[in-house]
């Protein structure tokens, strides 16, 4: 166990809603058919927002509600799959819009896709238990309807944008929250299931052999929900050994919003009861990084979570890798 508190949460979201129904004379496809498959009726798009305005939107919220200034920050955790350039790290540019003191924060981002914000949150524990910082921000921005392929209707459909954020800080004495433990297992051979080939070194931008669907999402829904579906059971059957809980225990469980089946798959298979587990799926799609920070952050808003619970957080991102988190929010 560490002494390690969530002192403060924030969220954003673009001012675009697309709905079903906007989407349906794009795809041919009936909206009706879009929520039955995907589970999701409304997701937002960013226009005139970028991922550091979001990103910025978010952790002052945070900030507000952990009851800090900027200037209280001592480091900046970028864990979002799609950074705003290449280079400085994302978190260095939402220093600079923030306005914080230079110097006085060091800035890293974190990539894991879909799980960015728990192995950050995993470094970030460590590091503040240990006194290396007092009080970190991370957060997660996500743009992902960019670069949405929409030949691929079963996956275009079930993205949004978002941001959310955190404010990490040491428990006081007085204090019930505690990071407990967190397990994550990587199975690459689920690595060609969700891609995006663009932007790096193997189809750099600036070769004329780089296309444009190369700077496309691609993912195999089904591949990647029979491998997940298939290896989920066993990891949380070792994750609840390990951390010595019963799932009874869990006051809430949230999971990263993949699609309807893989939440649902929760209650039907995994021993979890449907009160347990909170949803934003229909309202925010999936949003990448930004779903398990943003449903945690409108769900302790919502009052659904409260100080003492026990939380879990997981789900799964391309690589394939699965992640869980167990916290005393």
């Amino acid at each position: 166990m560490l002494p390690i508190k969530i002192a403060g949460l924030g969220w954003h979201l673009p001012e675009q809603r697309i709905t079903n129904e906007d989407l349906e004379s794009r795809l041919g496809i009936p909206a009706s058919w879009m929520s039955r498959v995907s589970g999701v009726h409304e997701r937002r798009y960013a226009t005139h927002e970028t991922s550091v305005s979001m990103a910025v939107a978010a952790a002052q919220m945070a900030l507000a509600d952990a009851g800090l200034r900027v200037q209280d920050v001592d480091a900046m955790v970028g864990a979002s799959t799609g950074p705003q350039q290449t280079i400085p790290c994302t978190a260095a540019l939402v220093q600079h819009a923030l306005g914080a003191p230079e110097g006085i924060s060091a800035c890293f981002d974190v990539n894991a896709t879909c799980l960015s914000f728990l192995f950050a949150l995993q470094t970030v524990a460590h590091l503040v238990a240990t006194g290396v910082y007092h009080n970190v921000l991370i957060f997660s921005s996500e743009q992902v309807s960019h670069s949405l392929n929409f030949q691929e209707r079963e996956s275009a459909i079930l993205f949004g944008d978002a941001a959310a954020a955190a404010i990490i800080t040491r428990s006081l004495a007085t204090d019930a929250s505690a990071y407990w433990h967190a397990r994550f297992a990587t199975y690459s051979s689920g690595a060609d299931s969700t891609r995006l080939l663009g932007g790096g070194t193997l189809h750099h931008p600036n070769d004329p052999t780089t296309t444009p669907e190369m700077n496309m999402f691609h993912m195999r829904g089904p591949a990647v929900f029979k491998q997940a579906a298939g290896l989920i059971g066993p990891f949380l059957d070792t994750f609840f050994g390990e951390l010595d809980w019963d799932r009874s225990q869990v006051d809430a469980v949230v999971p990263h919003q993949a699609s309807r089946h893989a939440i649902e798959i929760l209650t039907s298979r995994l021993g979890f009861q449907r009160e347990q587990v909170l949803w934003n799926l229909a309202e925010r799609g999936n949003t990448v990084a930004a779903s398990i920070p943003l449903t945690l952050a409108e769900g302790v808003h919502a009052g659904r979570i409260k100080r003492g619970d026990k939380v879990v957080l997981l789900g799964s991102g391309a690589g394939l890798t699965l992640g869980a988190t167990a916290i005393t929010f």
